[in-house]
Parts: structure tokens; sequence; C-alpha cells
């Protein structure tokens, strides 16, 4: 009897390790498929072309929580002064010191103290494509309003992001404490997740995602094993040789951090007002789907959709530039 139920535990324990093995054999094939990197998408690159650039202000740095030095731009006030500021965070792969510049600098000329931010993994900031731990970035811009707060104590401030950064300003207007910085966010083209309807297949081509790899990263997040979120799991379209100036991939815990945790988890939780701005040309996201995707979850966020512009001319177009910035310049926290 002892015999049996000995061979019946060792049969058990067979099974087991065969399953166990065959598990692992599964989560390692996803993650080493490799990430590919789609071709240059031209409309992206050549949005550069009309921005002058030679008013780029000097790239400054402090030093955030980690030691790590981080990377920004100051844009002082040079039209009548309105009493208010603005922080602008950059789209995927780019930094303070790319085609958003002629939005910059035009919310300057509107009287607004600006300041640009290179979000760590881009520009000047930390390790290109990587951070450390998900929910870092959100430490960074609360070390950053803290400087910022050294020069202008009171300066009611907008947020401001572009397509991942409007993602992920979105997960910032949603995060307790962190909202209460910000008198009011708008969002330029967001990407508002992988799940949204307002976004387009790999987003019109600027972005391919290593699935698997992201599906066997989260399976051993499930199984409590924290491992390989280093690893790249989203590349983009950027153009050859352009990684000086852009970042070409994103790694796991970097795609998890600069985004929403799920548009329907964070519109809830906005407290202050919201703006979005989408333009009708949009080749990467669907922004005639702004207004009924986030205004079924939360029908006080203001959508405007500018004609005749795509998703790099929301922040190049004179039009559409001018429109934004008039818009944070003269538009309060009450959205009157």
């Amino acid at each position: 009897m002892a015999m049996q139920l000995l061979r019946g535990a060792m049969g058990l324990l067979k099974w087991g390790l065969c399953a166990v093995g065959a598990v692992a054999l599964l989560l390692t094939t996803l993650i080493a498929t490799p990430l590919e990197r789609p071709a240059e998408l031209r409309s992206a690159s050549d949005s550069r072309k009309g921005v002058d650039m030679s008013t780029l202000p000097a790239l400054e740095r402090f030093q955030a929580r980690d030691g790590t030095w981080l990377g920004y731009r100051h844009y002082a006030a040079s039209g009548p002064a309105t009493g208010r500021g603005a922080i602008f965070i950059h789209g995927s792969s780019g930094s303070s010191g790319t085609t958003n510049h002629a939005l910059t600098a035009a919310l300057a000329t509107r009287g607004l103290e600006t300041w640009a931010l290179d979000i760590r993994g881009h520009g000047a900031s930390g390790t290109r494509g990587d951070i450390f731990y998900v929910g870092q970035l959100e430490d960074d811009l609360v070390d950053f309003v803290a400087l910022v707060r050294q020069s202008a104590p009171d300066l009611p401030l907008t947020l401001i992001g572009h397509s991942a950064g409007g993602g992920f300003s979105l997960r910032v207007a949603a995060t307790p404490i962190i909202q209460d910085m910000f008198v009011r966010t708008v969002l330029v083209a967001p990407y508002l997740g992988y799940d949204a309807p307002t976004n387009k297949p790999h987003s019109g081509g600027w972005a391919n995602a290593d699935i698997p790899r992201f599906l066997g990263l989260a399976a051993l997040r499930k199984l409590g094993i924290d491992c390989c979120a280093q690893l790249p799991v989203l590349a983009f379209a950027v153009p050859p040789n352009s990684e000086r100036i852009l970042v070409p991939a994103y790694s796991d815990r970097l795609m998890r951090n600069f985004a929403t945790r799920g548009y329907r988890l964070d519109l809830p939780a906005v407290t202050h007002p919201l703006t979005i701005f989408g333009g009708a040309e949009d080749e990467m996201m669907i922004s005639d789907k702004y207004e009924e995707t986030v205004q079924a979850i939360k029908p006080s966020v203001d959508v405007k959709v500018i004609q005749g512009v795509n998703h790099m001319g929301i922040v190049t177009n004179p039009k559409a530039v001018s429109a934004i910035a008039e818009d944070v310049a003269t538009r309060g926290s009450g959205q009157s």
C-alpha cells in the first residue's frame, strides 16, 4: 500500500515537473521573440523641417531623488504676463529639444512661464529607452515641480502632454496628490492606451510592439516574478541613424509607465479640468472618436478637433500651435 502511494506521488511529481518545464519553455520562447523595428514614418520625420530650432533654449539639468540628472528647458514668458505657467511633456521617442519646440515657444510668447521636460529614458535624462521601475516617471515629475516651485512658488500650472506624453499626463491627472499640483491638464493628440478606440493599428505605422515578449513578461509578473523588465518591447519608426536625437525603442517598464493605466480607469479619477485637442488628419489616432470615447466616461472633458493637421502637425502647424497656446493662456482652471 505504501509503495503504491509512493509511486502515485512520484508520478504526480513527474507530471508536475513536466508541466512546470513546459510553462517555463513557453515563457522563455515568448520572451526571446525579437523586437522588429518598423520602417521610417516620413510624416513624423518631415515635421521637424518647418520648425525654427534656432530659438531653442539651452538644456538645463536637475537631480532627481535617486541622484540621476534629468534634462529640461525653460522658456521665460515673453508676451504680456498671464500669471500662469505650463509644463510640457513630449511624445514617444522625443525630448524637450524636438519638434514640440514650436508649441512650447508659442506658449511663452503668450505670456506663460513654460518648462519642457526630458522624460527619463529620453533626451538628456537617464538611460535611453529605460527606467528603473514603473512609477519612477511620476516621482521625477514631483521632483521637477518642486524645482519649479523654488522660483515660482504660487504660479498656477497647466500640464500639457502630446501623444504618449498625453497618455502619461492623463495618468498624472488621475493620480492622488500629484493631480493637485496642476490646475488643469491639456492632452494633445493623446495615446489613450492599447484598448482605446481612438488608436489606429500600430499607431498608423509609428510603433511596433513585441506582443509575445510583452505577454511573457506579464505572465511572469502574475507569477510574482518581476524580471527582464529592462528588455525592449516597443519600437518606433524613427529615421535611420537618429539615435542621438530620438529613442528607437522602449523597455517593458518604460512602456508601461509612459502611458495611461487604461483610459477607463484614469478618466473617472481626474479631479481638475481636462481638455483634449486632436488633429482631423491624424495618421496615428482617430480624432473624431475622442469625444464619444472620453465623454461616455467623463462628460465634462472638453474635446476640440483642429482641421487640416496631422499627428505632429498639431504641435508644429502654426494654426494648431496658435489655437492651443491661446487656449492655455486664456482659459483658467474653471475652463470658462
